[in-house]
């Protein structure tokens, strides 16, 4: 059928400015091209509903040319075996990262707070800005405890900034901190390779390329965005400091581990070889 040969096609390739088609505007191609006078968006849809098409959705995925060879599947396994192990009482697993730019955007009148009567939050479409923080989180994979710190930049220096909180909080009888993490090289450069040799408790854990999934801070991350981010109305980078770290306080207080296990992993690599979940 031309309505299903047209939605398996790319838009460019077919002349139009489109990033994927939807489908009022395959309805326009439609009668564009001459195949029907007349179609609407919704009679397209149920021949797409029928075929179990839907052309207005995209997912990420890794072609050939990004190959997963035996280093790859040596980090997995081996970042794996620290999300499920039984853990030694000298031992901690912390997957770390940094949430960037985060702006305050004091709006120009205070945002409103829902009412009776379906009326939402109200939020004033003007703000002013005040330039960005980074955030500098570790998230605890055994007990779901978050450490963090805001920064004006993010480079080595607020890296080794972040390393000396943690190891100034962490108890001495921890003799192994297992820190997950990306290979950017705030991560592994001079400074902070320097910094590592002289507290050995530290030990690094680089996450493979494209596997961002597999560092847990990233789901907190997306808590803190949908439960403190939502709305970006702060006065100023210190008041939007202030209440991230309230946030992390308050939610350490019913903290809880994200549930992981050896098949979670197996499940992704088995079922979609050239796939990463987001």
């Amino acid at each position: 059928m031309y309505v299903v040969k047209l939605a398996c096609e790319r838009p460019d390739g077919l002349g139009r400015s489109l990033s994927q088609w939807d489908c009022a505007e395959l309805a326009r191609k439609l009668v564009a091209d001459g195949i029907v006078r007349s179609i609407s968006a919704s009679q397209v849809r149920a021949i797409l509903k029928h075929h179990k098409l839907k052309p207005w959705r995209n997912h990420m995925w890794i072609g050939s040319r990004t190959p997963r060879d035996a280093d790859f599947y040596a980090r997995v396994a081996e970042i794996s075996d620290l999300y499920t192990r039984p853990l030694a009482p000298w031992e901690i697993v912390l997957c770390l990262d940094e949430k960037t730019s985060l702006q305050p955007r004091a709006r120009a009148l205070p945002t409103r707070a829902a009412r009776p009567g379906n009326v939402p939050n109200l939020v004033e479409h003007e703000y002013t800005r005040d330039g960005a923080l980074q955030l500098f989180a570790a998230f605890d994979t055994r007990t779901g405890r978050v450490y963090g710190l805001t920064f004006e930049r993010r480079r080595q220096v607020e890296f080794i900034a972040f390393l000396e909180c943690l190891d100034a909080e962490i108890p001495a009888s921890v003799t192994a901190i297992h820190l997950v993490l990306d290979n950017v090289s705030t991560h592994h450069g001079k400074l902070a390779r320097a910094w590592l040799a002289a507290h050995p408790r530290f030990r690094l854990h680089f996450t493979p390329v494209h596997c961002s999934w597999m560092n847990q801070v990233e789901q907190w991350f997306s808590v803190l965005q949908r439960k403190r981010l939502r709305i970006s109305d702060f006065r100023d980078k210190a008041d939007l400091a202030a209440k991230i770290r309230q946030f992390i306080a308050e939610s350490n207080e019913h903290a809880h581990p994200f549930n992981w296990s050896t098949k979670s992993v197996a499940k992704v690599m088995a079922d979609a070889p050239e796939t990463v979940a987001a």
